[in-house]
């Protein structure tokens, strides 16, 4: 599976907390050709990535730096269409691996979006410019931020607001590089850089799986804006009552008949219990093993209400189908009004074993309870 390391942006949020007042806004569209190279030491040995983008095609090929303390180099290529969010990749170190073939949303790589987004985030903080400096001939800023690990310096291009280099300081010892753009350039790649190998030719052919946003929206006939994954962490810091609504995907009718429900709200992800559950040939289920316990008496047209959990808690819904089971989730609490709305949107009521999604409901229809 192709690792995409150019997820500094997002994994430093807390290194760049304090830089953001001096950022000012990007006065530039963000350019849609480009190659760009950094050396990327966020997670330990150094790793050379080069990005490289063309209207609608995006390829991100990372490689083992000098220093890599593996046994063998380590080089991948990933393959972005913008367009449709289908992704190829694969491994030119190792033919043996087969080339995978998804789907991506969101960021994929692209060093402007992901600068902009970030240093978004920042702008209520209070940086202090140090100075100003040209690197690979873009005019940069150069800001410095104080914090409990010592200072942190960063290089933000003016133009497009591009992070060009991260410096931590510590309070004793020496400074580290985490990341540093080595090359830019503006000019398109040439058309043979998004090529994929002819051993991918079977993957890049494989019907396309939808997103998960694509997969939530026909799930709901509903925009997957309006929708959260619940088994997506952390929860959140402000507490809320739940309300659990069990439905099936397409219709979103509610499922109320033979039903059960059970929860653990002490799981500890550190030291997780070992569960035990027994099946009746009516298809009921019994729940034991840590603070697991049975909450189906608390059904109320469908809707079972879970007042104040804490920011996360294991979940176990059953539709009582002999020979299936219950559909099990770590969930991650996420509140959007004082009672939220938690959807187990059902795949297929007559086959619970295909399974389902545990939604949050921001907004929209269904983030209101029913009458």
């Amino acid at each position: 599976m192709f690792l995409r390391i150019f997820g500094f942006f997002a994994a430093s949020a807390v290194l760049l907390t304090a830089c953001a007042p001096v950022l000012r806004a990007q006065t530039a569209p963000a350019p849609t050709a480009y190659t760009v190279t950094e050396t990327n030491a966020m997670f330990g040995s150094p790793l050379i990535v080069k990005i490289y983008r063309s209207g609608s095609k995006g390829l991100v090929d990372s490689r083992s730096g000098p220093d890599w303390p593996g046994p063998k180099p380590m080089h991948t290529r990933g393959l972005y269409d913008l367009n449709t969010h289908q992704n190829l990749s694969w491994d030119l170190v190792d033919s043996s691996i087969p080339c995978g073939n998804g789907n991506f949303s969101g960021s994929w790589g692209d060093p402007f979006a992901d600068s902009a987004s970030l240093l978004a985030d920042l702008n209520k903080q209070n940086p202090k410019q140090v100075g100003t400096e040209t690197v690979h001939g873009l005019a940069a800023r150069i800001l410095e931020a104080d914090g409990p690990a010592g200072k942190t310096r960063v290089w933000v291009d003016n133009k497009y607001g591009l992070l060009l280099k991260a410096l931590s300081i510590p309070p004793n010892g020496a400074p580290r590089t985490i990341i540093e753009v080595t090359e830019v350039s503006f000019a398109p790649p040439p058309a043979s850089i998004f090529a994929s190998p002819t051993s991918c030719a079977a993957a890049a052919a494989a019907p396309r799986v939808p997103t998960e946003a694509e997969r939530i929206a026909a799930e709901t006939g509903d925009s997957a804006d309006n929708y959260v994954n619940a088994i997506y962490g952390p929860g959140s810091k402000n507490s809320c009552s739940v309300v659990l609504r069990v439905v099936r995907a397409g219709s979103m009718t509610p499922i109320i008949n033979r039903l059960q429900v059970a929860i653990d709200t002490t799981y500890n992800v550190d030291n997780p219990p070992h569960y035990v559950s027994g099946m009746g040939v009516d298809g009921s289920q019994t729940f034991s093993g840590g603070g697991i316990h049975e909450i189906t008496n608390q059904i109320h047209n469908g809707m079972v209400r879970i007042d104040n959990p804490p920011a996360y808690f294991n979940l176990d819904v059953n539709l009582m189908k002999p020979g299936t089971g219950a559909s099990e989730a770590l969930i991650y609490r996420q509140c959007f009004a004082p009672t939220t709305v938690l959807l187990f949107v059902v795949k297929d009521a007559d086959n619970p074993s295909a399974g389902g999604d545990f939604l949050w409901v921001k907004s929209g229809k269904y983030a209101t309870l029913p009458r």
